[in-house]
């Protein structure tokens, strides 16, 4: 059975530098009409990156939302019309310094299907050289690395919580 919802009207409510939220009116399977609200958002990458000695980078840094530092692989925003690929490439080496031989795709997800329509993008980066970090003058972050033992501790501790390096870590042993 289709459930598809039919756009009657949408209003932008919010247009900021990162996302937009709109309103819309939707026709539902049963003929009513319905309200959604939805985060625009222009998607993003992460990527797992492995060093020579098989450890993953990570990237630790203060999340706002939330109110805590969190554990999560080096990611980043597309800009608009960017390569998810270019886009992971440029993040990796912003956030972590190190540039990829080996850049394979692993796959996409949503974020949060319910109100937003962000994609994610996964990358498996391998054969790092150095390269030049840098980042965004209010991103602060402290670069990790651990092996996949201290990784699957981590998620089973609680202290890997982000959904795009979780989502990320399954695609690769799915993939292994």
């Amino acid at each position: 059975m289709d459930y598809s919802e039919k756009t009657i009207k949408e209003e932008v409510i919010f247009k900021g530098r990162v996302i937009d939220v709109v309103v819309q009116d939707v026709e539902v399977f049963n003929g009513n009409v319905a309200k959604r609200e939805i985060v625009r958002h222009p998607g993003g990458v992460a990527v797992l990156a492995f060093t020579d000695s098989n450890k993953i980078l990570f990237v630790e840094q203060y999340r706002k939302p939330l109110d805590k530092h969190l554990i999560e692989l080096p990611a980043g925003k597309l800009e608009k019309g960017e390569d998810p690929k270019e886009c992971g490439m440029r993040e990796l080496e912003e956030e972590t310094g190190y540039k990829s031989e080996n850049f394979t795709y692993l796959g996409k997800i949503v974020s949060s299907p319910g109100f937003c329509d962000e994609y994610i993008y996964l990358y498996k980066a391998e054969n790092l050289i150095k390269g030049s970090r840098g980042g965004d003058e209010d991103e602060f972050i402290n670069l990790k690395e651990f092996s996949l033992e201290e990784v699957k501790n981590k998620i089973k501790k609680g202290e890997i919580i982000d959904g795009k390096t979780l989502a990320a870590l399954l695609h690769y042993f799915l993939n292994f």
